[in-house]
């Protein structure tokens, strides 16, 4: 009986040091912690980039959504009403401007038509008053040479050196000479009157072209009032497309922030959308254990909800300062007191396979280390 109880002794101890000797050697070729946590970097808060009255929320909490499903609405009745009293003010002022436009076409087109034409009447004018002063003096000139020879020849009929007949031909083609000269003299005056005419006409042309630049410059003010208003419709547009909420990509609802017919603001969250796919590990590992630790080395995760089942992953990178250095309230040490702890690392693993995990599980991990 004593002998049984010595071996049952001895096996006892066998058996408790090789566990101890495998517990050594697994904490020894592994870096263990369960300060371990599943995350995601597909946590997106979804809000509405407008203001009103939520009139749709189409998702409940852990359901599922697709990209680019519609997840909510806000009523858009008075942007869409801003939208059609704009165009149609848009519409109306480019009705005016192209009516402007028109206007100025066709009076441009007209006083210059009438400026070519009044320049070529004042080139005519011109030539012809030369055409007839020139010849007004040359028949004054022969006027005066005929009114000689009247004179002369009047003299010889006294004296019966010539006939009458010689004489009155000679005072006839006098006569009708002088009534030429007038009857020249009075178109000279007339084209003189016809030339000042055309010149104030042509005078009251540039004077009206010079108005064009009126309507011009009313076209141009129509013009960037019409952009003005084409920039405000653009962001009514955007208004209108920004009371909707689509889902960015495939995922679950994580958080219902509001219900339906609510009243909010600007940026107030709405649904929280995770990618449940888009997992991984974030480790906090203390220092004493980061030895042999690097990345790409295999990772062992077990979860705490889910007992049954190992999941593996490897280490994606090793954040290079302390979770403790970015602190709201730092460790003061310039007073020299100061206690040693021990600080902890973050290391993010990559998983093989995120099926059953959801975000803030917590889990136990082993870092294989590298030796």
């Amino acid at each position: 009986m004593k002998k049984v109880g010595t071996i049952i002794i001895l096996l006892l101890i066998v058996v408790f040091g090789y566990s101890g000797f495998v517990y050594l050697d697994y904490r020894h070729n592994n870096a263990v912690s369960d300060a371990a946590f599943v995350k995601s970097d597909s946590i997106t808060i979804l809000s509405f980039k407008v203001a009103g009255k939520v009139i749709m929320m189409s998702k409940n909490e852990g359901q599922s959504v697709k990209k680019g499903e519609i997840l909510a609405k806000i009523d858009d009745v008075d942007f869409i009403n801003a939208k059609n009293q704009i165009s149609n003010t848009i519409k109306a002022t480019i009705k005016s401007k192209e009516s402007l436009e028109i206007k100025l076409q066709r009076i441009s087109n007209e006083l210059n038509l009438n400026e070519k034409i009044a320049k070529n009447n004042i080139s005519s004018y011109k030539q012809k008053m030369q055409a007839v002063y020139l010849s007004i003096n040359a028949n004054k000139t022969k006027l005066k040479k005929l009114s000689i020879d009247e004179v002369r020849y009047k003299k010889m009929l006294e004296k019966k050196l010539i006939s009458k007949n010689i004489y009155e031909k000679i005072s006839t083609s006098k006569n009708a000479l002088n009534d030429m000269i007038l009857s020249q003299e009075k178109t000279y005056d007339a084209t003189k009157s016809n030339l000042k005419n055309v010149k104030n006409f042509l005078k009251l042309s540039i004077v009206k072209k010079m108005q064009t630049k009126e309507i011009q410059k009313s076209i141009e003010s129509l013009a960037l009032k019409i952009k003005s208003m084409q920039d405000r419709l653009q962001e009514i547009k955007n208004k209108i497309s920004y009371c909707k909420i689509y889902a960015p990509f495939d995922g679950k609802i994580a958080k219902k922030f509001i219900n339906q017919d609510r009243i909010i603001s600007i940026g107030y969250p709405v649904y929280s959308l995770v990618n449940p796919k888009d997992l991984h590990i974030e480790v906090l590992l203390s220092e004493k254990k980061l030895n042999g630790v690097k990345v790409g080395n295999d990772v062992t995760i077990k979860i705490d909800a889910l007992e049954n089942k190992k999941f593996r992953g490897k280490v994606q990178s090793i954040l290079p300062t302390s979770a403790s250095t970015f602190s709201l309230v730092p460790r003061d040490i310039a007073s020299g007191e100061f206690t040693k702890l021990d600080q902890r690392f973050t290391i993010r693993v990559s998983l093989d396979d995120t099926k059953g995990l959801l975000t803030g599980m917590s889990a136990n991990i082993a870092i294989k280390r590298t030796k």
